[in-house]
């Protein structure tokens, strides 16, 4: 294995992890599209910071677009107060509109400047080797392993320092308010982490990879647990998992890096919304024909005891059969269901 595949998959790993701590928070928000729509909305940002700095390195990029991911959060929280349209419908006014605007910069005034709409929707993790760290002449490694992991040891600190506002505040905002916290200054905390964390990993993987490292893994460990500490680490899990295998399938078939994660991240999760132990489609149906069963039965018991055998004419007794539990089988015998 040579030094660059290495580079590859490390960066691939802390993108996975950085996106799934912010992402669990956004799917028990019931705000999963919102990083859809910040991962398209910063466009412009960078865009308006390159004007700016007229360098595609310059850091400065990163507190634009972090700045238009925010504003993203703004737009669409105004418009949803107003009542008039739903939050779904209030994404999809602003997102599109601000990244169409960065679309529009891009091909009119930086056609020339190397900031591709296709590498940006896309991305391509065999490039990240290559764009090198300097520091006084020397290549530190790439720069995406750096801006990546640092964006990762922000993230990990700021949830260790905040969990428990975080936690509170996403079930249960009221109780927040009551204990002091600020639900407000701790949503904008963390959209604006979204943004940032969307942001770094925008160049190395792309904008459709990016929602599907920080969606895909906390939705397939939400069907799996109900705890947040096993959500937050089953999402990493899961997200590290894709993206090794993602890598290797793309290696052999000779196909896009990102979009094989991308698919490994769908049949990942497709194999737990059939097959998870609790809350998956297979469970959902076996426990529903339990209940089915159980309550069949307790109302052939109900029966029973308000048509005793020894108080009722042969007429109810004739009836009986009629009102018997859909499992019985005269051939075949009755097990009783388990009956909590």
């Amino acid at each position: 294995m040579s030094i660059p595949q290495i580079e590859i998959q490390v960066i691939a790993i802390i993108v996975a992890v950085a996106c799934a701590i912010p992402g669990a928070f956004l799917v028990l928000r019931r705000m999963a599209m919102i990083s859809d729509a910040i991962s398209h909305a910063i466009l412009p940002g960078i865009v308006i910071g390159f004007f700016i700095t007229q360098d595609v390195s310059s850091p400065f990029l990163v507190l634009m677009a972090a700045a238009t991911g925010v504003l993203t959060v703004v737009l669409v929280e105004l418009i949803n107060r107003t009542r008039l349209v739903k939050e779904d419908a209030a994404i999809g006014l602003v997102f599109p509109a601000l990244f169409s605007i960065g679309v529009i910069l891009i091909t009119r005034f930086a056609g020339d400047v190397h900031i591709d709409t296709h590498a940006v929707l896309v991305g391509e993790l065999a490039f990240a080797p290559f764009n090198q760290l300097i520091i006084n002449g020397n290549p530190m490694g790439p720069k995406s392993l750096w801006v990546m992991g640092g964006i990762l040891v922000l993230s990990l600190v700021l949830l260790g320092v905040f969990y428990k506002e975080l936690k509170i505040s996403t079930f249960d905002p009221q109780l927040a308010a009551s204990l002091g916290f600020t639900p407000v200054v701790i949503h904008y905390g963390l959209m604006t982490m979204t943004s940032i964390t969307a942001v770094g990993a925008f160049d190395a993987v792309g904008a459709i990879l990016v929602v599907a490292l920080m969606i895909v893994p906390p939705a397939a460990a939400y069907l799996m647990t109900q705890s947040l500490n096993r959500m937050l680490i089953l999402s990493s899990v899961i997200g590290i998992a894709a993206a090794i295998a993602g890598y290797w399938i793309a290696h052999f078939l000779n196909v896009s890096i990102g979009g094989s994660m991308a698919a490994i991240l769908g049949f990942i999760f497709l194999l737990i919304y059939f097959f998870a132990p609790k809350r998956g489609v297979i469970s959902v149906l076996m426990r529903r024909k339990q209940q089915k069963l159980e309550f069949s039965m307790l109302t052939f018991l109900l029966h029973l005891r308000n048509h005793s055998i020894e108080n009722s004419n042969p007429e109810e007794r004739a009836s009986l059969p009629s009102h018997r539990p859909l499992s019985m089988d005269s051939k075949k015998g009755y097990t009783s269901p388990r009956i909590r």
